[in-house]
C-alpha cells in the first residue's frame, strides 16, 4: 500500500497517546501539507480497513493494530524464507479467545518457571472456564492469590501444584477459588 509511511506515523502516534489528534495537527503527523490531502488519506486507510469513522472522528480498526504474521521460523535448522504473502493477526487474536471474560495478570516469582511462566509475564485469564487436572490456573488458596497447575489427589481433594520443585503443593485448609484458567503467556525478551 502506497500509505504505508502515513500508516506508519498514525501507529506510533496512536502508541504514545492513545489517540489521534485533531484534523489540523493530523496534517502535521503524517507529514502532509492540506486537510484536503488528509481527508483523501483517511478515506483511502478506511477502505483498506484500517480506519473508520466513529460518530465524526477517526478511529482504529482491529487491522491498525495487527501486524505482518510473516509464517514460520523453525528454532533448530535454519529453513527457506517463505516468499508467501503474509497475513496479519493481533496479538489479541491470538492469545485470547474470549475477550469479554479474559482479564491479564503480571506474574511475580519462579514457582511456575518449568512450565515456562517467568518472573515478569502476562498471563491471559479467561474467567468462568471449566478448570480440571493439569489446568494452569490463578486461584484463591486460603485467601491467598496464585497461579498453579490444577491437580487432584487420589482422594479427590483439589490442590495446587508448583512447576518448580522448590516449592511444595499448596493444600488449602479452608477455602480454594479458581479465578480462571490460564490460556495463554505473553513476554517480552528486550525492554
Amino acid at each position: 500500500m502506497s500509505d504505508d509511511r502515513h500508516l506508519a506515523a498514525l501507529r506510533t502516534y496512536w502508541k504514545q497517546h492513545n489517540s489521534f489528534p485533531a484534523l489540523n495537527k493530523l496534517c502535521e503527523v503524517v507529514g502532509l501539507s492540506s486537510s484536503s490531502s488528509v481527508f483523501a488519506l483517511v478515506g483511502r486507510l478506511s477502505e483498506h480497513g484500517y480506519l473508520e469513522r466513529v460518530q465524526g472522528r477517526v478511529a482504529p480498526t482491529r487491522k491498525f493494530f495487527a501486524r505482518p504474521l510473516l509464517g514460520s521460523v523453525r528454532a533448530g535448522l535454519p529453513q527457506p524464507a517463505d516468499q508467501s504473502p503474509p497475513e496479519v493477526l493481533t496479538l489479541d487474536d491470538y492469545l485470547i479467545d474470549e475477550p469479554n471474560r479474559t482479564s491479564l495478570h503480571r506474574v511475580r516469582g519462579d514457582s511456575m518457571r518449568d512450565a515456562g511462566i517467568l518472573d515478569g509475564d502476562l498471563v491471559a485469564l479467561e474467567h468462568h472456564a471449566p478448570a480440571g487436572p493439569g489446568d494452569i490456573v490463578v486461584a484463591v488458596s486460603d485467601g491467598e492469590l496464585t497461579v498453579k497447575t490444577l491437580r487432584r489427589d487420589p482422594a479427590g481433594t483439589f490442590y495446587l501444584e508448583a512447576a518448580n520443585p522448590d516449592y511444595p503443593p499448596i493444600r488449602p485448609t479452608v477455602s480454594l477459588e479458581i479465578l480462571g484458567v490460564v490460556v495463554s503467556v505473553a513476554r517480552r525478551i528486550r525492554r
